[in-house]
């Protein structure tokens, strides 16, 4: 007999406003490891041959090979904030929010390619470079020619649907269906309440730093007032959490959505500009957001 097992109404609501996005960053790193050497450091310890590694690095202080490097992490660090846990490195994004990723991924991938061809440019020279830096551990073989090397550079993007099919296995036993279906089902709502607390965490952080910026005006030892500045990211980020829980109260929890349409409601009418220039402004939403924050210290987003 067979015995279907129906996804979960939290994976369905899942499916129909989330997609799975990951983001692929291939980097040469330009090490290797010489065994030679490291049998002759050991030995000349007295020790074991195992007992160390020498890894070379082939492009030491290359400034071009380090900027590709460090903006694979610019990438990820990209990635981890405009998206929400799932699986491994495949994330979540709500799907009002593809137009976006896709335009910001664009860019990414512009500027990496760009720092790529700066590197391929140089690489004829860093190569002939490191033939006197590394003096008699430099070996050419080592080194991949251009075509080879371009091939190690990559970055990639993919994007897939949230699964919301019905699951059916062929002549499994009643019980352990029923075991594999609350298992699903638990495993899937344990996934929702952890985006929603992330998504909810990330609100309350931005909301708390506005509001920090917001706070009264300080006085040198002159009595001149100084006002704290308040970044246009920092306000960005408010409104931007505002907009994206509007979309993806995945539980539809009354207490998140209540908090949300305060915070909405206390930014409203007001601008940038406006709380830069009038402490009168900025003592309204500082106000405003004590009194919504508190609101969200009992949240449990898990009810």
């Amino acid at each position: 007999m067979n015995y279907e097992l129906s996804a979960p109404q939290h994976l369905v609501s899942l499916a129909s406003s989330c997609l799975i996005v990951s983001v692929e960053v291939n980097v040469w790193t330009a090490t290797k490891r010489d065994k030679t050497i490291s049998n002759e450091v050991t030995t000349a310890k007295g020790a074991v041959a195992d007992a160390g590694d020498f890894t070379k690095r082939l492009l030491a202080n290359c400034a071009e090979h380090k900027a590709l490097l460090n903006y694979r992490q610019t990438v990820y660090n990209w990635l981890q904030r405009c998206t929400f846990d799932w699986a491994g490195s495949h994330r979540i994004i709500p799907v009002y929010q593809l137009e976006k990723f896709n335009k910001e991924f664009a860019q990414h991938e512009t500027a990496f390619n760009d720092l790529r061809e700066k590197f391929i440019a140089a690489y004829p020279g860093l190569v002939s470079d490191a033939a006197f830096k590394q003096g008699s551990m430099f070996d050419r073989s080592e080194y991949p020619e251009v075509e080879e090397v371009m091939g190690k550079f990559r970055i990639k993007k993919f994007i897939t649907q949230v699964p919301a099919n019905d699951f059916r296995s062929g002549g499994i036993a009643e019980a352990m269906a029923e075991d594999l279906k609350q298992h699903y089902e638990a495993q899937t709502k344990d996934l929702i309440d952890g985006i929603m607390q992330d998504a909810t965490e990330r609100l309350v952080s931005m909301a708390e730093r506005l509001r920090n910026a917001c706070d009264e005006v300080q006085a040198d030892d002159e009595g001149k007032v100084k006002r704290k500045r308040i970044y246009e990211s920092t306000f960005d980020n408010v409104r931007e959490m505002i907009e994206l829980l509007k979309h993806f109260n995945l539980t539809n929890n009354p207490a998140l959505e209540d908090a949300r349409i305060k915070l909405d409601e206390a930014l409203r009418d007001t601008t940038l500009e406006t709380l830069r220039e009038s402490a009168f402004a900025r003592a309204t939403v500082r106000d405003d957001l004590d009194d919504v924050l508190s609101k969200f210290k009992p949240l449990n987003i898990k009810e």
